[in-house]
């Protein structure tokens, strides 16, 4: 049965808030704290962060299998209850061992949510609304990040413990928990009548590989910039009239802010086309990486930086979603989910090269050449390989 699309991408945007904002993103959001109160080196806080990514892996494969046995409610569920446990941990964590496990348990929320939602989405909206629902959903996380740095901008200027905003996202997780067991409940598992076998070779043509290469290399640049651009400005001194305690949170919140305009991606695909969109968003990635560290202590550095950093990631988010539902009609949650499986390789190996490649060398070329790979792959790009029509005959 096609369902109107609202209540579905607002229980996904929830769903998303939570699980890619503060579960998944908020390790980033509070290295300076992590540093101080765990003795983290920057390698220390690259493996923990990789750690995490791990867990978003592990959600990924975890999901598929809940998935085709128990349809769409049962990964989200368990998605949200790894969010709320891992934040809970994260808030009473006595030690960097505890408080990876914490992060693992948090990050592995995203894995379980996100593809769900894709099969839901492809068997209960109409064919013209799925990219904007699809795009609705993505965007959760932009709004989870930027509603994470105001929590901790708040504690920050209260005083209060670190572990408050992690208690607090902990919480907000429950209420996200008990909206989607409610929408999801409405969602059956696809009928074994419509459950096809695609051979793995359709999985990997050329349109395929392309958005498998784009998925890494985002992947990989996004990783590393959550892990250590707010704590590479905080230490850079901050910006003028402000704390430097402050800065993490700010750069946050101009990232999900920015990150909104996720939500318009549907429409400048329709507008510009595929390859256009993706070679502008792997550009934005790639300025705003170099900006971490060319014009440190600066606000225009800061909003530059963290407000394309948000426009890259999302509206690269938002067309992996909607082209691998395009690429794969007859197993949309699979093809989402290698596509994403792909994204999580670069999420685990992204932080901790660049951790010990910035001990090593220094912030400086680590940056610059985590800005070095987004560009080139934008400029790589093949119209021939981004068609995002749907593919027949699986």
């Amino acid at each position: 049965m096609i369902v109107r699309a609202p209540p579905l991408s607002a229980a996904g945007f929830a769903a998303t808030t939570i699980s890619f904002g503060p579960a998944r993103m908020g390790f980033g959001l509070f290295v300076p704290e992590f540093r101080t109160a765990f003795s983290m080196s920057t390698s220390s806080v690259g493996l923990v962060s990789s750690i995490g990514f791990s867990g978003f892996l592990a959600g990924l494969l975890g999901a598929q299998a809940l998935l085709r046995r128990w349809g769409p409610e049962a990964p989200v569920l368990l998605g949200l209850i790894a969010a709320t446990i891992g934040m809970s941990v994260i808030a009473m964590a006595p030690s960097i061992t505890v408080l990876a496990f914490g992060v693992f348990c948090a990050s592995s929320s995203a894995g379980f949510t996100w593809t769900p939602f894709n099969d839901a989405v492809h068997r209960k909206v109409m064919d013209g609304n799925r990219p904007a629902a699809l795009s609705t959903i993505s965007t959760g996380t932009s709004v989870g990040i930027a509603l994470a740095a105001l929590a901790a901008l708040a504690v920050s200027q209260s005083g209060w413990s670190w572990r408050a905003s992690w208690a607090l996202f902990a919480v907000a997780s429950f209420g996200v928990l008990m909206v989607n067991w409610s929408t999801l409940r409405k969602v059956e598992k696809a009928p074994d009548a419509i459950r096809v076998t695609t051979p793995w070779r359709r999985f990997l043509g050329a349109r395929a590989l392309s958005l498998f290469a784009i998925a890494f290399v985002m992947g990989t640049t996004s990783a590393i910039y959550i892990a250590f651009a707010a704590d590479q400005m905080t230490q850079a001194g901050g910006v003028a009239g402000l704390s430097r305690a402050t800065t993490p949170a700010l750069v946050f919140f101009v990232y999900g802010l920015f990150g909104v305009t996720g939500l318009f991606t549907g429409r400048l695909y329709k507008l510009v086309g595929l390859a256009l969109l993706l070679r502008g968003a792997m550009m934005a990635g790639a300025v705003s990486a170099a900006f971490v560290v060319l014009l440190p202590g600066t606000w225009f550095a800061l909003v530059l930086s963290a407000g394309l950093q948000g426009i890259h990631v999302m509206m690269i988010s938002a067309v992996i979603a909607f082209w691998s539902e395009r690429l794969y009609p007859a197993r949309p949650s699979l093809g989402f989910t290698i596509t994403l499986l792909c994204m999580a390789a670069g999420n685990v190996l992204g932080p901790v090269a660049a951790g010990f490649a910035s001990d090593a060398y220094g912030a400086r070329p680590m940056f610059l050449g985590s800005g070095a790979f987004a560009f080139l792959t934008g400029v790589l790009l093949r119209r021939r390989h981004l068609v995002a029509r749907r593919e027949t005959g699986e």
